[in-house]
């Protein structure tokens, strides 16, 4: 069944669990919605984990625009959700619609996702409006990574747990179909899910929230530069893979790659006349 955001806010009614990973290819987005996930983001996290860069604030317009089309082909069923990368939707709410419809119109996103509390609600109010869903982002926001002074939990104050209650309100009445929680105590998460009818979408925030979401190559051990406190590798590929194109490189050297099995051949008689 098509996972669309109607059926993301049936699943919280129904008590049932939604899950999310990021993907950035054709490849890995027909692997997951063969798996059955619900939804899949297209994560600014890419300019970590494909492009390796410190941090999100690189990633440009394009970059998602030309990723999201790629998970999108291969996405038969679950609901394709886009980031809005680092200074895309901030200048203007103007140019927030315009990124979020090119987000759609070109990359083919189901929604798209934006970073933060009342501080964008003009940008979120105009791009439902513009009849874009949207899905908000709460806690630790990456795209905020400096403000923070680095990738921190949040949520850990009175003060900043009613902010967090105050703005998961806000983003709800704004008209936002769901809210990742990323980064905040479990309780926190807790209250949060609890406040709001609209699903809440889980990464380092705990089991209360109604889904989970991940970077794909972290859960999958494919990402090793350093490993997240909220991650379970469910797998480590990344070693796997290792020991494959070690072999390859060994059978190579050695001769045993190519074999017979994996050669074309003509006929000698023919070969003979090229003689």
């Amino acid at each position: 069944m098509k996972n669309t955001t109607w059926t993301f806010r049936q699943a919280k009614a129904e008590g049932k669990k939604l899950t999310m990973l990021t993907a950035y290819d054709y490849t890995m987005a027909k692997l997951m919605d063969q798996s059955g996930i619900n939804g899949i983001l297209i994560g600014d996290s890419l300019g970590m984990v494909v492009k390796g860069e410190p941090d999100t604030l690189s990633v440009t317009m394009e970059e998602m625009i030309y990723h999201t089309r790629a998970v999108k082909r291969g996405a038969g069923n679950a609901l394709v959700v886009s980031d809005m990368p680092f200074m895309s939707y901030q200048v203007s709410v103007e140019q927030a619609v315009e990124n979020a419809g090119r987000l759609v119109k070109e990359g083919g996103a189901n929604a798209v996702k934006l970073e933060g509390g009342r501080i964008i609600l003009p940008q979120i109010r105009a791009i439902v409006a513009a009849q874009i869903p949207v899905m908000g982002h709460l806690g630790l926001t990456p795209q905020s990574v400096n403000a923070f002074g680095g990738f921190k939990v949040q949520g850990k104050s009175e003060e900043a747990i009613r902010q967090l209650l105050d703005d998961a309100a806000a983003l709800e009445e704004a008209g936002v179909f769901s809210i990742v929680l990323e980064g905040i105590p479990e309780k926190v998460a807790e209250l949060i899910t609890r406040k709001v009818a609209i699903p809440t979408i889980g990464i380092g925030a705990g089991k209360a929230c109604d889904g989970q979401i991940l970077v794909y190559q972290d859960m999958l051990g494919l990402f090793q530069d350093f490993v997240p406190k909220f991650v379970r590798q469910y797998a480590n590929i990344g070693s796997i893979i290792v020991e494959a194109i070690g072999t390859y490189i060994h059978e190579v050297e050695t001769g045993q790659f190519p074999a017979a099995e994996h050669t074309y051949r003509i006929s000698e008689q023919l070969l003979e006349k090229l003689y």
